[in-house]
């Protein structure tokens, strides 16, 4: 196509077989979209194309990407906000008939059926090699993670452990939970033997660091799960898929996490909202 279609925070530009998206580096824009800079997006990796009413008369044009296709919306496992989804593109209701243009241009060319991608088709977005967590600090070198505890937020589990190096070798996904939300952390999944478990809790477990108080912002935390993600995937063909849930847990430890979260309430430290969609996360770990 080779045409450019310019939004609030991003402009893409149609290409015979993909889209390039250029994010703007504006004050307005979501701080993700500013780390990611620049994505190519293969149509094989985007399984359709929407046009929706946005907000504040805009007008959205999303393209929905392929399950497995892409290492960032993987490990995001659908808990980014809307308004950070780098696949959609807000513009002025005054040109949706332009975008409707585009729009049917471009499902034209989709030749995917939505089934999930065998291999990432999207390269991983250039992360930093590191960010700082509330426990301890996270490196990436490209084989391995390191974590590096802090001395004022982590545990005394994690102290005992020391610092951890894990190769991408011997892990077999990535666990990441949105800053944004209740618990929020980054969770590397390991290879153990059989009847082996990680601890349930991300403060307690020396393969995981705790997001918090401005630690582990999405911007960094999401694009570094990613890339670790994509070298895994990469190492091990067919492994590695980063997870949407947590393994399931023992009814009384669901019980006493739950108790504690309702004391949390009551102490207003949590929103109705954050309470009534942690509990149900918990219940749906039973």
């Amino acid at each position: 196509m080779g045409d450019v279609l310019a939004g609030f925070h991003a402009v893409w530009e149609f290409e015979s077989d993909s889209v390039l998206i250029r994010f703007e580096r504006g004050i307005r824009t979501p701080k993700l979209f500013q780390s990611l800079g620049e994505r190519r997006i293969p149509l094989e990796a985007i399984a359709g194309v929407t046009l929706t009413p946005g907000r504040r008369g805009s007008v959205v044009l999303h393209a929905l990407p392929r399950p497995g296709a892409d290492p960032l919306m993987e490990a995001a496992a659908g808990q980014l906000k809307e308004w950070t989804d780098p696949y959609r593109l807000a513009l002025p209701a005054d040109r949706e008939t332009l975008a409707e243009y585009y729009a049917d241009e471009l499902r034209a060319l989709l030749t995917a059926d939505g089934t999930p991608a065998e291999r990432f088709l999207v390269a991983p977005p250039r992360t930093p090699s590191q960010f700082k967590a509330y426990d301890g600090k996270a490196s990436f070198d490209g084989e391995a993670v390191t974590f590096r505890w802090s001395w004022t937020g982590a545990s005394s589990a994690k102290w005992k452990a020391g610092d951890q190096t894990f190769p991408v070798a011997g892990l077999s996904g990535v666990e990441w939970r949105s800053p944004e939300a209740f618990e929020g952390h980054l969770r590397l999944l390991r290879r153990e033997p059989a009847g082996a478990a990680q601890p349930a809790q991300a403060d307690q477990d020396p393969a995981a660091v705790v997001f918090g108080l401005g630690y582990g912002p999405v911007h960094e935390s999401l694009p570094f799960a990613a890339s670790v993600l994509a070298s895994l995937r990469a190492a091990a063909p067919g492994a590695g898929a980063a997870v949407s849930a947590a393994a399931r847990r023992d009814p009384a430890d669901i019980a006493d996490r739950i108790r504690h979260l309702g004391e949390l309430h009551k102490a207003g430290l949590v929103t109705d909202e954050e309470f009534s969609a942690k509990k149900a996360q918990l219940l749906a770990e039973l």
